[in-house]
């Protein structure tokens, strides 16, 4: 009996990850093994630094929010307590924002948590 093999969507799949693997440099472009290779460890970095992102990102706010309540005469912890203990729902993102862009509304919530 011969061998049953389904080239058609052998070929499919290896088209796809090689459509993947366009604007990659020499080899990792063409060769299917190679490319395969390179893919699988790209899309590992991806989901990896997907949530690094996250993190990096939350340690700015915070390094952010610090640098704008300090001229207050508060530390980031300090001023993360006030936030909670006065039930005012700003994430650390809102925060950031405005301690950058928006000293003045930055300001008058620094004031409103101090009283």
């Amino acid at each position: 009996m011969p061998r049953s093999v389904n080239a058609v969507a052998a070929r499919a799949k290896r088209k796809k990850m090689l459509k993947l693997a366009k604007g990659y440099f020499q080899r990792r472009k063409n060769v299917w093994t190679v490319a395969k290779n390179a893919i699988e460890k790209g899309l590992t970095y991806a989901y990896r630094d997907r949530k690094t992102k996250k993190r990096n990102f939350r340690a700015i706010w915070i390094q952010r929010i610090n640098a704008g309540v300090r001229p207050f005469g508060l530390s980031y912890s300090q001023f993360m307590g006030l936030i909670h203990k006065n039930n005012i729902d700003l994430n650390r993102k809102v925060l950031a924002d405005l301690a950058m862009n928006h000293p003045q509304a930055f300001e008058a919530v620094v004031k409103t948590v101090k009283k």
